[in-house]
């Protein structure tokens, strides 16, 4: 019996491990938030890409960075992350995502859903992402924040209510883009912090990859904004 129950909590750890992966994942792309934090520790590098993670004196769930540096616009960047409609094609196990309503064309409000497997309720959120450059830098920041009360709960689905985000896209030389983006959110349920720490690795690291492919795409290198002033 007492074999049986350890082999079922690890069934069911490697499914919410798997899940987390999904919703902190499908999180990355939207867009330090708290006031004491730990040293940023590199936990993977590969294909470009760096993800880090670190301490918060606020949170027993750890913040999270992704850093990869691309050969393109700040528009083409952007471009591809408020395409909310492909998401589903290169976000890691990201099942829905859409804009529910446009405030500016720097600003709108977003549905998007990560599918988990079974037993686990699929997480969803409702977010506020804003986009802003500094006229001088030229540095462009787009931030996401959680508004879990914009739209009413989906059957089926646990509304995630803490979530902060924001993508830092600095001009660089030849050309470059550094992209850096940092992230803290919490999937609700019962679902506890050392699994959320423990899964929040290879899914942000395999949605960045695929972003520094899909950036790539002829209508987002082709892709111009009136709020953002290349270099």
């Amino acid at each position: 019996m007492v074999q049986f129950q350890v082999l079922i909590g690890f069934k069911m750890n490697f499914k919410k491990l798997f899940f987390l992966n999904c919703i902190i994942a499908t999180s990355l792309v939207f867009t330090s938030f708290y006031l004491t934090s730990g040293q940023w520790i590199l936990k993977k590098y590969d294909k470009g890409v760096a993800v880090y993670n670190r301490d918060l004196d606020t949170s027993s769930i750890k913040e999270l960075k992704a850093v990869t540096q691309i050969k393109t616009s700040l528009s083409s960047i952007i471009a591809l992350l408020n395409d909310r409609e492909t998401y589903p094609q290169w976000v890691y196990k990201c099942g829905k995502s859409y804009l529910i309503k446009k405030i500016t064309d720097s600003e709108g409000m977003y549905y998007q859903n990560a599918v988990a497997p079974w037993p686990i309720d699929n997480r969803d959120f409702a977010v506020d992402v804003k986009v802003v450059q500094d006229p001088k830098t030229k540095v462009v920041i787009q931030t996401g924040t959680a508004m879990p009360k914009f739209i009413p709960k989906v059957e089926g689905h646990v509304r995630v209510t803490v979530f902060k985000a924001v993508w830092t896209l600095t001009p660089i030389k030849n050309g470059f883009v550094n992209c850096e983006y940092e992230l803290l959110v919490n999937p609700g349920g019962n679902i506890p912090a050392w699994i959320v720490n423990l899964a929040a690795i290879d899914g942000p690291w395999e949605t960045t990859v695929n972003l520094r492919e899909w950036v790539m795409k002829d209508k987002y290198q082709k892709a111009t904004f009136p709020f953002i002033t290349e270099p």
